[in-house]
This record gives C-alpha cells, sequence and structure tokens, in this order.
C-alpha cells in the first residue's frame, strides 16, 4: 500500500497491521473482526507531557470504552523498550500501547498520519468499528491533548 498523504476518512477499510506492545505481545487488528471496535490514538512520541496525558485519559477512561465494545491502542513511531519504561513511568496498567518503529512508522503511513519532515506521527484518533470500517477520524494540534469526551460520544 502506498503511503497517505491525508488521514484515513470515515467509510474507508482500515488497513490490517500487526505491531508490539510494550510487553512485547503482538497486536493484530484484524483478530477484532466482527468481535470489538478499536480505537487507534496516534501520539508523536513516548515521553512528552502531552502524549503522556493523551495516553493516561484512554487509561482512565478504561471502562467507558469497555462499555461501548471498544478496546482503545495508543500507537507512536517509539521502539518497544521505549514504550514499556514510559509505561512503566507514566502508570499505565491496562492500555496497549504499540511500536510503530519498523518499518519506520508504516502504520502512520498507512493511515495517512506520518509526517515525513520531523520522522513521527500526527497526534489523531481513529476509530474502527468490528467491521474493520473507519467511523471516526481526526487530527489534532500537536500540542493539544485530544478530546477523549467525542470518541466516547461518537461510541453513544
Amino acid at each position: 500500500m502506498s503511503e497517505r498523504t491525508e488521514v484515513i476518512e470515515p467509510g474507508e477499510k482500515a488497513p490490517d497491521f500487526t505491531l508490539e506492545d510494550q510487553h512485547n505481545d503482538e497486536f493484530t487488528l484484524s483478530d477484532y473482526k466482527g468481535k470489538t471496535k478499536v480505537l487507534l490514538s496516534f501520539h508523536p512520541l513516548a515521553g512528552t507531557s502531552i502524549c503522556a496525558k493523551q495516553m493516561k485519559s484512554l487509561e482512565k477512561n478504561m471502562q467507558n470504552f469497555q462499555e461501548f465494545n471498544t478496546i482503545p491502542i495508543g500507537i507512536s513511531v517509539d521502539p518497544v523498550p521505549s514504550k514499556k519504561l514510559w509505561a512503566e513511568d507514566i502508570d499505565l496498567e491496562e492500555l496497549r500501547i504499540l511500536s510503530d518503529f519498523w518499518p519506520h512508522g508504516g502504520v502512520a503511513k498507512k493511515y495517512g498520519v506520518f509526517m515525513k519532515e520531523k520522522g513521527f506521527s500526527k497526534r489523531a484518533n481513529i476509530l474502527i468499528d468490528e467491521d474493520q470500517q473507519v467511523i471516526f477520524s481526526k487530527v489534532y494540534p500537536i500540542g493539544e491533548v485530544p478530546d477523549v469526551r467525542a470518541v466516547l460520544d461518537e461510541l453513544d
């Protein structure tokens, strides 16, 4: 698949992928087809305060996501060891954060949120339904924490 220049839009099929999380466990999007919705929450880099607030917001709302049969997932280009240390540092207990390290930003490129000139993804939320169709996508200013309420409202 070629690299997208614009964020994937609602109604489009979500590209499948497999990435490792902070525990070296694989996450494959298609494993959830027919079972649950998935929120892909792209953040530029682990270790930054705004990214930490974004991931902690997902963690804090885990019960709300479960009520809507949705799994929130964080994604950035950081390697797995960095993701592991960061998850421990910001006390993530349930949230899986995936490493889109190699091929560098490959998933972000498929979803149209990779910033080639910076080498990392835009800040974005992309919600995928049980049929693997995108039902919500929004790119946020790099310095803004995405409002998790917007995603929960979309699910409601």
